[in-house]
C-alpha cells in the first residue's frame, strides 16, 4: 500500500509503508527503575505511550497495529505489578469506550477467561461496539503466548478429526491460520522491539514467520512517533523475498 510521503519531526516516512506492525512494549519496569521510581509508575507511563503510538499508526495509515500488552508467563510477576497493570487495562477500557467514533477496531488476542469478569466483559464489548470499524485494527495479546495460541488452534483441529469433520491428510497451513486468534487478519510485516532485548518472547511466533525484526535500545515508555519513522525508514530498505529471489 503506497502512502505520499509526509515530514513527521524532520523525518520523512517512507512511500511504502508496511500493512502490520507488532510492537512488543518492553522495557517499562527499567524505565521505572532508571528514574527511581516503582515499576508501577514505569507501565503507567507505558500505557501512556501505547495510545500515542496507536494515534499515530492511524494517523499515518497504518492499517494493523498488534501490541504485546500482558504474556501468560507475566502472571509470575509480584502482585502490586499485576495488579497495577490490571488497574491500567479497566482505564484504558472504559477510556476507549468513551472514544467509538474514531475508527479504531480492537480485537483481543489470547485467553480472556483468565482474567477478572469485570474486564473480561469490558474486552467483549469493546470488540462488539468496534467490529463495524476499519481505519485501524488494533490488537491487544493479553493473556497471550505463541506457543499456547498453537496448542489452542490444535485442539481445536483435533476435535474437528475426532468427530470426522476433517481427514489428518486435509490439514494445511492455512487450516492453522484459521484456528488461531489472528484468523483472518495478515501476518505481521514488521515487528518493533525496544529497550535491547534481542528475541521475540513467544510473540505471534507464527505469524512472524517472514516479518522483518527491528530492534532499538530505547525503552518503550520513551518509543516515540520519530523513533517509529526509524524503523519504518529501515523496512522499506530492506529486500523482502518470502523465499524467492
Amino acid at each position: 500500500m503506497a502512502f505520499m510521503k509526509k515530514k513527521i519531526e524532520s523525518t520523512e516516512l517512507p512511500e511504502v509503508l508496511p500493512v502490520h506492525v507488532g510492537f512488543i512494549m518492553d522495557g517499562n519496569g527499567r524505565w521505572a527503575k532508571k528514574r527511581g521510581l516503582p515499576r508501577s509508575l514505569g507501565h503507567v507511563e507505558g500505557g501512556k505511550n501505547f495510545k500515542k503510538i496507536m494515534q499515530y499508526c492511524k494517523d499515518i495509515g497504518i492499517k494493523y497495529a498488534s501490541f504485546y500488552v500482558f504474556s501468560t508467563e507475566n502472571w509470575k510477576r509480584p502482585k502490586n505489578e499485576i495488579d497495577g497493570i490490571l488497574k491500567i487495562m479497566r482505564e484504558y477500557l472504559d477510556e476507549v469506550q468513551m472514544h467509538l467514533g474514531d475508527g479504531v477496531r480492537a480485537i483481543f488476542l489470547g485467553d480472556k477467561n483468565a482474567y477478572p469478569e469485570d474486564i473480561k466483559n469490558r474486552m467483549i464489548k469493546l470488540e462488539q461496539d468496534t467490529a463495524h470499524h476499519s481505519r485501524l485494527t488494533v490488537l491487544l495479546a493479553c493473556n497471550y503466548g505463541g506457543r499456547d495460541e498453537i496448542a489452542h488452534a490444535t485442539r481445536e483441529i483435533a476435535e474437528l478429526v475426532k468427530s470426522g469433520k476433517l481427514n489428518p491428510e486435509d490439514i494445511t497451513e492455512q487450516t492453522i491460520a484459521e484456528h488461531l486468534y489472528t484468523a483472518g487478519l495478515p501476518d505481521v510485516d514488521l515487528v518493533i522491539r525496544p529497550s535491547g532485548e534481542l528475541r521475540l518472547s513467544n510473540y505471534l511466533i507464527w505469524q512472524c514467520a517472514y516479518a522483518e525484526y527491528y530492534f532499538t535500545d530505547v525503552l518503550w515508555p520513551d518509543f516515540s512517533p520519530e523513533e517509529l519513522n526509524k524503523a519504518l525508514i529501515d523496512y522499506a530498505n530492506r529486500g523482502r523475498r518470502f523465499g524467492g529471489i
